[in-house]
């Protein structure tokens, strides 16, 4: 399954030092990829009797003539710069959002991409595979990593389709190439300006490569001057404001290749004349900068580079248009800290001096606090933070999630400043703030937060003290507690005690026949809540009466159940016991049949009435018989009264006695 390597700096420069030059092979240039022919790849055989027999030295394309066979598999370096990073969450680095989209891209593509993090917080990205993987991987990285800009090239309409190419290939071949979105207008468009979208870095190579495809395509002349790279600053000048002038003097067109380009090459287009005086100009500025610069190294911390490098290279455009003097910068995906300055001995002291005021113009600095404390440093509302940044603007505080670091950036002496106060800050919350951590199963969380988080906000209100149950998605069991130290403490403990009441708690059903609820309950609930008031920590369930059910459930504490069981049962056995009279009615029966009649016991729930006794005494056919003095329904055995039961809910009139021995028996039949 395919995986993205992170990267610490360190291990990204040794993996790079430790590739044995077998590796290095196959690190071809982004533009270069050389394919052999079969014909090379595969030359034929010599014949024989050739003279390269005799002498020993083959005369055929075996050879010395053979054009070694490039490693198909490829490594591309580049660097995202963290101004122009897409995502800059706080989450853990190889985590968050980036490592996702290069799972992605690793799926689509083939290829293989490793990040790293650079001390500047950009982006180093190393991609391996095939050719062709590893220009759609970067262009799909650049696009999806990289914050996107556009830029507009003009070249005459009917050089469009040299861009395209036959099918599109030219152009599908450049925008893999510079990592692009380029849009030609259509044939019907007057337009003359073809837009290109991705990064400042890719925008300038696009335009350079079609800028060339539309000079090889001019029938006017074409002049490639190749000088060293190195004083190219010199010939653009600064804002490349006199590269322009001369365009404009001499009427030629020159393309100077942006700086992220390595290549020599000057390409100068137009009239003879134009490109002829064009050429002089150029290599007049070149002869004369080379025999009067020299250059001086200086070491600068590589997270103060960008600095130097200003936003889009500004401030090197600014120093090259003060003294006359170019700054080198190594790449940002390198590790070297060393720039050269190179220029007239006489400017390059001034030129230095304004490189370190640049780089310690802005300082970063880093203040260790423990992770937890952020949030309170931060303050209610962002109080405190807000509080620094209101006296020292131009500060740029970053907390780190999960880190035990706070960054600051800004100028020197301001940055410096707000160190001290956060460290106050953090000082003061060390002596007043503690932290817990609890491990209590997940299933407990929804419980110890409460309905509509009843139970947590009032721990946190009545200790003051900050709370974090972890989400159900989290699937994690640990509960962090922050605050004042004895409230944290006292938190910690009314935590662990519910839980240890809610392990404790157990489940009972009793049955109860349906007809008997409302009863127990009472009107208007009273009854039922006698009970619950006697055991408060049981809770009491009937079901709905739309269900029919029997099942009465009591949930709490396992000891509290138990005694709430016993209690509701002795109710019950209440309602199904029988009466003075019934049992009065029993005995009359028993004397008079002279047999053994066994109720049911108060604790059983059977209906079972056993009779025991001779045949002839205790088995008949049996009738029944309505009581019309006291309502009272009799079963006769024999013609004798045996069972007695109310059939109606009204209790006999005062005054009023009923003796079944005079109640009149109903003639046989």
């Amino acid at each position: 399954m395919s995986s993205v390597a992170v990267l610490t700096p360190e291990s990204f420069a040794e993996h790079r030092s430790g590739l044995k030059d077998q590796d290095l092979t196959g690190c071809v240039p982004e533009d270069e990829a050389y394919i052999p022919t079969y014909l090379e790849a595969f030359p034929p055989l010599p014949e024989k009797g050739t003279p390269g027999e005799k002498s020993g030295e083959p005369a055929s394309a075996w050879g010395s003539k053979i054009r070694p066979i490039k490693a198909s598999v490829i490594t591309q370096v580049f660097h995202v710069p963290l101004e122009e990073r897409r995502y800059k969450d706080n989450s853990q680095f190889g985590e968050g959002e980036e490592a996702k989209v290069c799972l992605d891209i690793m799926q689509r593509t083939g290829a293989h991409i490793e990040l790293s993090l650079a001390k500047d917080q950009g982006l180093s990205i190393m991609v391996t595979g095939k050719l062709d993987s590893v220009m759609k991987a970067r262009k799909e990285i650049v696009a999806r990593l990289q914050t996107q800009a556009s830029a507009t090239v003009a070249i005459p309409k009917e050089h469009h389709r040299f861009v395209i190419g036959k099918n599109g290939e030219k152009l599908q071949e450049l925008e893999l190439k510079t990592a692009t979105k380029i849009a030609i207008p259509r044939p019907e468009d007057p337009s003359t300006s073809i837009r290109i979208t991705g990064t400042k870095e890719g925008i300038e190579k696009a335009r350079h490569e079609i800028l060339l495809i539309s000079a090889e395509q001019d029938k006017r002349a074409v002049e490639r001057l190749s000088l060293e790279k190195a004083f190219h600053p010199f010939i653009a000048g600064a804002h490349n404001r006199l590269v322009q002038e001369l365009s404009q003097e001499t009427g030629a067109r020159i393309s100077i290749p942006p700086p992220s380009l390595p290549k020599d090459e000057i390409v100068i287009t137009g009239e003879k004349e134009a490109v002829a005086l064009a050429v002089n100009r150029i290599r007049a500025i070149y002869e004369d900068k080379k025999r009067k610069t020299t250059t001086i190294s200086v070491e600068v911390k590589k997270s103060q580079h960008k600095y130097i490098i200003g936003p889009k290279g500004n401030t090197l455009q600014e120093i090259l248009e003060a003294t006359g003097v170019s700054v080198e910068m190594p790449p940002l995906d390198s590790g070297s800290e060393t720039i050269i300055l190179r220029g007239e001995p006489d400017k390059l002291g001034p030129a230095l001096t304004q490189v370190y005021a640049k780089a310690k113009s802005v300082m970063v600095v880093e203040v260790s606090a423990p992770a937890w404390l952020h949030r309170f440093i931060i303050g209610k509302k962002g109080q405190n933070i807000g509080r620094i940044t209101q006296q020292l603007p131009r500060v740029h505080i970053e907390f780190t999630d999960g880190e035990e670091r706070i960054s600051l950036e800004g100028p020197t002496e301001e940055v410096e400043q707000a160190q001290i106060q956060i460290q106050e800050i953090i000082k003061d919350l060390l002596v007043r703030m503690d932290y817990s951590e609890v491990i209590i199963d997940q299933r407990f969380h929804r419980h110890l937060i409460g309905k509509n988080g009843a139970n947590i906000n009032r721990i946190k209100e009545q200790y003051k003290v900050s709370v974090r149950i972890p989400q159900d998605s989290e699937r994690s069991n640990l509960i962090r507690i922050e605050g004042d130290p004895k409230g944290v403490q006292l938190a910690r403990r009314e935590l662990i005690e519910m839980v240890q009441r809610m392990e404790n708690e157990r489940t009972k059903d009793l049955i109860v026949e349906q007809k008997f609820h409302r009863t127990i309950i009472g009107q208007k609930g009273e009854k039922i809540k006698e009970v619950r008031d006697k055991f408060p920590e049981v809770i009491i369930n009937f079901p709905d009466p739309s269900q029919k059910s029997d099942i009465v459930q009591l949930r709490g504490p396992k000891n509290e159940v138990e005694k709430c069981a016993k209690f509701l049962q002795k109710i019950i056995a209440e309602l199904v016991r029988p009466t003075s009279l019934e049992r009065a009615v029993t005995q009359k029966i028993r004397e008079e049949t002279n047999t053994k009649i066994d109720l049911p016991t108060e604790n059983s729930n059977s209906e079972m009435i056993v009779i025991t006794g001779k045949k002839v005494n205790s088995v008949c056919d049996p009738f029944t018989h309505l009581c019309k003095t006291c309502s009272l329904s009799i079963t006769y055995f024999d013609w004798v009264p045996h069972i007695v039961m109310s059939q109606s809910e009204e209790p006999p009139l005062p005054g009023r006695v009923c003796a079944f021995s005079t109640a009149p028996r109903p003639t046989q039949g």
